[in-house]
């Protein structure tokens, strides 16, 4: 087999980009290694500047200790939070609690209207559905009623109460109870226009 010019040439710049490879990456020191600098600050003033970075690294991993204590707290009551996917939904759920303790109370409470409120802003990160309900009870029904709703897991207040007069001989009243719950603030409509200011 014999070689062409053009192929010798080939050969030719082949080996020399070898020699030149060779004598970059072995002759040359490499940029990528670190190299020692001296420091001009005296001993003392070092210890201290090390110290202070010994007692910052010390309290990192209690930072991190609290912040993992703080994130379980935080989640334990979150699970009272109404979780849905729209506003609507969080108000039945909400309904669905209220009549779910109305049904438990001994007689039970029959619910006569439902009304649902706005869904409004509560803070920063959570908003507040509410849901009125009317119905006629007795005074220790009422507050039966009341306190069942504070026993309930979800995050749950209750935001007005009236009270008018029922049947005297049964000494039944005419109850409007309203119940607010916590909900996440995406589910919180943005107001646009001049409401927003």
């Amino acid at each position: 087999m014999t070689l062409r010019a053009r192929d010798k040439r080939a050969l030719a710049v082949l080996a020399a980009a070898a020699v030149v490879w060779l004598v970059l990456n072995f002759a040359l020191p490499s940029q990528g290694q670190p190299k020692a600098v001296g420091t001009t600050e005296p001993i003392p003033a070092a210890e201290k500047r090390l110290a202070r970075l010994r007692q910052l690294a010390a309290g990192v991993s209690g930072k991190q200790e609290v912040l993992k204590q703080v994130s379980a707290e935080l989640a334990q009551r979150e699970q009272g939070v109404l979780q849905a996917e729209t506003a609507a939904q969080a108000q039945a759920q909400l309904l669905e609690v209220v009549r779910r303790s109305a049904k438990a109370q001994t007689p039970p409470i029959e619910i006569k209207t439902v009304e649902l409120g706005q869904v409004s802003r509560l803070s920063d990160d959570y908003g507040e559905v509410q849901v009125s309900v009317s119905f006629d009870c007795r005074i220790e029904d009422l507050l039966n009623l009341v306190a069942d709703l504070t026993r309930q897991p979800e995050l749950l207040a209750t935001k007005d109460l009236r009270v008018s007069a029922g049947n005297v001989k049964e000494k039944t009243m005419g109850v409007r109870l309203t119940v607010s719950g916590v909900v996440p603030r995406r589910l919180v409509p943005e107001k646009k226009g001049l409401a927003a200011f």
